[in-house]
């Protein structure tokens, strides 16, 4: 795989960066503060006032002061629709569907694709982050190709195609998405040859990680194994968990005295597995080749699947003592962000709430930020940790975010500890 030294190359002078989410933001924040003017666009119009009035919609570390610094120095704005750039990156979701298989659901780069068509010209730059299925990328150039007749792409003219295309996936985390930008490296998986290199280009603007150059479609599946790789590791804690629990043994005990293999290494189960990526991505490849990817799906079948294993715990807790209220602490996908995406405690918390009412009791340090259709649709009663504690005979800890350390190990009450945080 060819490499490139990101440290001298120029980059455009302007960018548009469609989806100012979890990803979008922090990628149009960083590229406007190495001096890129930068419009980002975002159908939220939430989102887009945030922004232009220097602040972050996104809970994210020093996020919310780099915006407004950049906003502050002219080189980044918000809008509802797109603009004329000399780059273009699409950061917008990519979610599965609920249906049996999965399927995976490409509609909004579809969209994101069509709303920047027209204001394509010769010589410009359009990047997917978006994760993907393989082939994702070449669908966008056809739409492209449709859509601009007057132009050509790399599925056209190859290396001399007036416009260039990549897929370059993120690789971030959150808690730590400025830092990983920066830091992180990054696959860059070009139409051409020529168009790997200009995208390398416009990410040397700030990565200071190594630039891989690769293909769309490798880097599409390069994408899906990552976050693949990891549920099948975790698929394998949760499933350990579950025969613990049945045979009654301490599951981090074991694991704990496991690790001490000097060729082993077992993460930590939770209650299933949440975020856009990992809980998401897995079924792509599923997608892609059915019938070969049987790990895969059980993969995703076991995470999943732990979910509703917490729920029978729970709710054989609630038999024990029906007359007990019960508190779901945490929401999120995982520890200190405010990010509830694919959230298994979430899911839980959902679940039991709408069999069981006001009986339970959910709390998050980071409540405020979920936005109005989930609250509508979930219909939790949402109170404070330590209104949950005192009232609560049943405790299920969900997420184990720093705030919870405040309250001791629960005494006196049944507890249902999902990530070992009172061990």
């Amino acid at each position: 795989m060819n490499q490139t030294d990101n440290t001298s190359q120029a980059h455009p002078t302007t960018l548009a960066v469609i989806g100012l989410g979890y990803i979008g933001l922090p990628t149009a924040a960083m590229f406007a503060s190495t001096g890129v003017d930068v419009t980002g666009v975002d159908i939220n119009p939430k989102a887009v006032a945030a922004v232009n009035a220097g602040t972050a919609h996104i809970e994210e570390g020093e996020l919310d002061e780099l915006v407004g610094r950049c906003v502050k120095a002219g080189m980044l704005r918000a809008t509802t629709t797109p603009v004329q750039a000399d780059a273009f990156i699409i950061a917008v979701p990519t979610p599965v569907g609920h249906d049996q298989e999965r399927t995976p659901d490409v509609t909004h780069v579809r969209a994101a694709g069509e709303a920047i068509a027209p204001h394509l010209k010769k010589g410009d730059l359009v990047i997917l982050e978006s994760t993907s299925p393989v082939g994702t990328t070449g669908m966008l150039a056809e739409l492209f190709a449709n859509a601009r007749p007057d132009l050509s792409f790399p599925q056209q003219k190859g290396e001399e195609a007036d416009v260039c295309i990549a897929y370059c996936p993120e690789r971030i985390i959150p808690g730590r998405m400025l830092q990983e930008l920066v830091e992180n490296d990054r696959i860059i998986g070009g139409m051409t040859a020529r168009c790997s290199e200009r995208a390398a280009r416009l990410y040397g603007a700030f990565v200071r990680g190594t630039c891989h150059l690769s293909d769309d479609r490798t880097a599409e599946m390069v994408k899906l194994t990552e976050n693949a790789f990891r549920d099948v590791n975790i698929a394998f804690a949760n499933e350990l968990s579950m025969i613990c629990s049945d045979l009654s043994l301490d599951a981090w005990k074991v694991i704990e005295l496991a690790n001490r293999h000097p060729r082993v290494n077992i993460l930590n189960p939770g209650p299933g597995v949440g975020g856009h990526c990992i809980a998401v991505d897995p079924w792509f490849i599923v997608a892609s080749a059915p019938e070969r990817s049987r790990l895969i799906r059980a993969t995703r079948e076991i995470n999943d699947g732990k979910t509703q294993f917490v729920i029978d715990q729970v709710e054989q807790a609630m038999k024990r003592w029906p007359e007990a209220q019960v508190a779901c602490l945490g929401l999120t996908y995982k520890p200190d962000v405010d990010d509830f995406r694919e959230s298994p405690a979430f899911s839980i918390a959902e679940s039991l709430t709408s069999k069981y009412g006001d009986r339970i009791l959910s709390s998050d340090p980071y409540a405020d930020a979920l936005d109005d259709s989930m609250r509508q649709r979930a219909g939790l009663n949402l109170v404070a940790a330590d209104e949950a504690f005192a009232k609560a005979g049943i405790v299920v800890l969900l997420v184990g975010h720093t705030a919870f350390r405040a309250f001791p190990r629960p005494e006196g009450k049944h507890l249902v500890d999902t990530v070992g945080y009172w061990r």
